[in-house]
């Protein structure tokens, strides 16, 4: 630059600029792996979250409440209310006390009015997470392992 005169080069700008995309194209590439991470955690929450909803309801209302989890169309909610998808590439398995491992159909897990159930456990997964959400048979108490 020419003696008194204040600014940036047009080099030096695009150089700039270059740097920067170049950051942002690597973060995006960074940051888009825990997009799946971060869905497979909430679906895990929010099924909890029914379960934990329905035994609430049970013992409230001291009528049975059953949630249901559906394998083959990817869908879980409560009987009566409302169903919400899986998020895509996530696996779905559960396994049971009685029944043993259960990855097609239709599975049911119901409150009886003292808000028990029979025990087990749902596993999501997608790519290399897996969550584990048991069920203890005695209490009715759900909660995620990771």
């Amino acid at each position: 630059m020419g003696s008194g005169q204040r600014g940036f080069t047009l080099l030096e700008m695009i150089l700039v600029l270059m740097l920067a995309s170049l950051i942002l194209g690597m973060s995006s590439v960074f940051f888009a792996g825990f997009l799946p991470t971060a869905r497979l955690n909430a679906a895990g929450r929010e099924i909890t979250a029914s379960i934990r909803h329905a035994r609430s309801l049970a013992r409230a209302t001291m009528e049975s409440r059953t949630v249901f989890l559906d394998l083959d169309g990817r869908t879980y909610g409560i009987e009566g209310l409302s169903r919400k998808p899986l998020p895509p590439n996530t696996r779905i398995r559960v396994f049971d006390d009685l029944a043993g491992v259960i990855d097609r159909g239709t599975y049911a897990i119901t409150f009886r009015r003292g808000a028990t159930t029979r025990g087990g456990s749902i596993v999501l997964s997608a790519g290399r997470k897996t969550l584990h959400i048991e069920m203890d048979p005695i209490t009715g108490a759900v909660r995620i392992a990771d």
